[in-house]
């Protein structure tokens, strides 16, 4: 059942399961806040069983781009196409947030974003390889980022 993420009545609905789900509703809805505020596009989230292909296209890359994947289990994802961008997102039970911004026309900027829910550690198949940055918000508190630059074609 899909989920439009409220940012200013942040909710854990549909993050329950996860350990840090407080901080993890906040960073999603301060993901949708920034499309709403940008794009005004409503961020809405589904559960990962219900849209495998999202996962194992953000699987896919991972594996194929950096050999890397992600021990969690996804509970939440999100796709969508916005000025030119296809964005997808996997949220995982661990508080960690994995964004793919893949510009539709060739040359355009693609990129992997990983984001870490305050209060979570560094998931161990990215603390060696990936430095984190820290940024505040009002809804997430301390996130801290990483990402890098996709050079297939997915």
């Amino acid at each position: 059942m899909p989920y439009t993420v409220d940012f200013k009545n942040v909710s854990t609905v549909g993050l329950e399961s996860s350990p840090v789900a407080d901080a993890l509703a906040g960073l999603r809805a301060n993901e949708a806040r920034y499309y709403k505020n940008k794009y005004d596009h409503d961020f809405t989230v589904t559960p990962a069983a219900d849209a495998p292909d999202v996962v194992e296209y953000v699987n896919n890359i991972l594996s194929t781009e950096r050999d890397l994947v992600i021990a969690s289990k996804p509970i939440e994802v999100s796709a969508f196409e916005v000025d030119g961008l296809r964005m997808t997102y996997v949220f995982y039970e661990s508080g960690l947030s994995i964004n793919v911004m893949y510009a539709l026309e060739d040359g355009g900027k693609r990129a992997v974003g990983f984001k870490l829910s305050d209060g979570m550690d560094v998931p161990e198949e990215l603390a060696s390889r990936f430095k984190f940055a820290r940024q505040k918000s009002k809804l997430a508190g301390t996130i801290r980022g990483s990402y890098f630059v996709i050079k297939g074609e997915y």
